[in-house]
């Protein structure tokens, strides 16, 4: 694929200094590591390496530098995401799956930006266990819940996207009991629980403690104040809804590609930036039809301000399986449920090598020579910092591979 014309790199890079400097005191370790990982992914400044096509007749050569892996960087995702998509293949049943997703209310998302790690731990938690609880069975019920905290125009908008097997195991295991192929569960029900449930554990959260609050909400650290600030939230209505089934495994693992590993914004939204702004495609969910897709443009400092709003906790997991699907027992209940579905096991993927090659065995990349289609082999490695000592072959058009 090749490179687009913009990317969030190069808005860091060419802006990402003076916003600094503009918001000293307000930037977090977290997201000053992101923007610096963003900035260096595949550039020298992390290394990289040359290969050239074994085609003696093409000898094509090109230079490749290192990813930064930092899981907010938009180049970065596509070999997490088919790696971890790998191994849920295996675990897929031949049954209809649901989508549910739980999102929080405004207020409750506002005091969430300064208490990321426990309030977005309470969404995951609660979403899976009134989803249990209403399937009637916290064991035996299993669901994937994906968390998301933007909205398309990269505004703070906290949710999670929950894929439930049809139904479940029965209590003692013997059975499999599937719901009916077009009704999960009662979404107004679901909402309500969810609602008591959230609120509930909120206020635990308070109680002991582990809230903070700054600026505006610097006055909810009171108990009155808090409780306060929660009575209208016991009334309004909390968005939980439930989208069109998946016609089966492959439409889950289809839409799983698509979601698991997004990050706020990909490049390919990108349309232009120049000294000041910053445009880009987003989608208005508000609007049906064609209508919905349109085109924003933000001061740079803005946009920068966006995307790191939705720098996740160091060691925060954004993705988590609950019941059926727990990892304590996952395997064992995978296969019972294949068992009683009538499925045969998954097939034996090819066991990875340790650390790979043997001594004298050339590397090879895993795509083609973009010239003949002959392999790759790599000729030299070279360290962060350091220029490579090969040249690469003068094309009309740098190839660069782009994962967002």
């Amino acid at each position: 694929m090749s490179r687009p014309m913009l990317e969030v790199a190069d808005i860091f890079r060419d802006h990402g200094r003076a916003w600094r400097d503009a918001n000293r005191g307000h930037v977090s370790l977290d997201q000053m590591k992101v923007m610096s990982a963003i900035e260096r992914c595949r550039t020298a400044a992390l290394g990289g390496h040359v290969a050239r096509c074994e085609n003696a007749a093409c000898g094509h050569t090109l230079v490749a530098y290192n990813s930064c892996r930092n899981r907010h960087c938009p180049k970065c995702q596509g070999a997490a995401a088919k790696e971890w998509l790998a191994e849920r293949e295996a675990e897929l049943l031949p049954v209809g799956y649901f989508h549910l997703v739980y999102t929080l209310p405004g207020p409750i998302a506002d005091i969430a930006y300064q208490n990321k790690r426990v309030i977005y731990d309470l969404l995951f938690k609660v979403a899976a266990e009134a989803t249990l609880t209403i399937g009637a069975d916290k064991k035996h019920l299993g669901g994937r819940i994906v968390l998301h905290t933007w909205g398309s125009a990269m505004t703070h908008h906290p949710h999670v996207h929950m894929i439930v097997p049809g139904g479940g195991l029965s209590e003692d295991g013997s059975r499999w009991i599937s719901c009916r192929p077009i009704f999960f569960l009662p979404v107004r029900v679901l909402s309500r629980l969810f609602r008591r449930l959230f609120l509930m554990a909120l206020l635990a959260e308070h109680e002991a403690g582990h809230l903070k609050f700054f600026g505006e909400h610097l006055g909810l650290a009171d108990a009155t104040t808090f409780a306060a600030f929660l009575k209208p939230l016991r009334k309004t209505e909390w968005v939980v809804y439930a989208k069109k089934p998946f016609g089966g495994p492959e439409a889950v693992l289809a839409y799983l590609s698509r979601y698991t590993h997004r990050v706020a914004i990909s490049n390919r939204r990108l349309v232009s930036a120049d000294a000041a702004t910053v445009t880009f495609n987003y989608k208005d969910y508000r609007v049906e039809g064609p209508e919905r897709f349109k085109v924003m443009t933000l001061a740079t400092g803005e946009f920068i301000r966006r995307f790191l709003i939705h720098v996740l906790p160091k060691g925060f997991h954004r993705i988590r399986h609950y019941g059926l699907f727990a990892n304590g027992n996952r395997a064992e209940n995978v296969a019972k449920a294949r068992e009683l579905l009538g499925q045969t096991g998954p097939r034996e993927s090819k066991p990875k090598s340790a650390d790979g090659l043997q001594p004298g065995e050339p590397q090879i990349l895993p795509r083609p020579c973009p010239c003949c289609g002959g392999r790759l082999i790599i000729i030299e490695t070279f360290a962060h910092g350091c220029e490579p000592r090969h040249r690469p072959t003068a094309t009309p058009n740098p190839i660069r591979i782009d994962t967002s």
